[in-house]
């Protein structure tokens, strides 16, 4: 077997260089979100729209290929392809990728997102302090080396949450939150713009770590309820911030 041995310096220099399919996959997204290839509507033949796209036809394969995984479109041999109704027939990916077009976000997005949350969040924050205890306590110490930056409190945030879908031992809450991963990392931090927001996270992480530290389930359980409904007024002030980005 061949081993390689890659230096810092090369695969920090790969890591910046954006294939062509990332190009035009993005430059298609664009398209269909702002209504040039309407839901429903179909693509242009493959010369066509290779040429729209500034990109080989081989390079336009590919990105239909992505697209189709997560639900953009839909390809049916020897029939033009398809734009989906990508809100009915996409995935967790169309998720993820719409946090790199937030102009494009529908005015109740949040809220959706948030209701999600608040369905799930309960759930495995109750079943990890039920499994472990002991590692969450030990996690949410970290709370104490938080300032003020509201990026480190997003992450810090993620984590938070990560680790306790992963002391869950439910896998397929894992894979639905890692899902949201772009998506999160992208809003959150306008979210812990607002102070009392991180206040109440501070808060939050206080009391999470007192009900695992007693091995306390439900409370942990009732405690994850309340702070995710409570977030949800924070997010409107969230909304109103984005909205204003999204003038023109």
């Amino acid at each position: 077997m061949t081993t390689y041995q890659l230096n810092e310096v090369t695969s920090s220099k790969w890591q910046h260089i954006s294939k062509p399919a990332q190009i035009a996959e993005r430059r298609l997204i664009s398209a269909i979100l702002d209504g040039t290839f309407a839901i429903n509507s179909h693509l242009p033949g493959e010369r066509e729209l290779a040429e729209f796209l500034g990109v080989t036809r081989p390079t336009l394969r590919e990105t239909l290929g992505r697209l189709e995984r997560d639900g953009w479109v839909e390809i049916n041999q020897g029939k033009a392809t398809r734009v989906c109704d990508y809100w009915k027939e996409g995935n967790l990916g169309v998720l993820n990728t719409l946090s790199r077009f937030p102009e494009h976000m529908p005015d109740n997005f949040i809220e959706n997102l948030l209701i999600a949350r608040l369905a799930m969040a309960p759930i495995y924050t109750a079943m990890a302090v039920e499994n472990a205890p002991v590692e969450i306590g030990s996690f949410l110490a970290g709370r104490h080396n938080l300032g003020e930056d509201p990026g480190h409190y997003a992450h810090f945030d993620w984590e938070v949450h990560h680790t306790l879908t992963l002391l869950s031992n439910n896998p397929v809450f894992v894979m639905i939150l890692n899902g949201f991963k772009d998506l999160y990392l992208r809003l959150a931090p306008y979210y812990f713009k607002i102070a009392s927001a991180r206040q109440h996270s501070i808060h939050f992480y206080r009391d999470l770590a007192h009900a695992a530290e007693k091995g306390d389930p439900n409370q942990a359980r009732i405690l994850s309820d309340m702070v995710m409904r409570e977030s949800m007024i924070f997010w409107q002030q969230v909304k109103l911030d984005l909205f204003e980005r999204r003038k023109p």
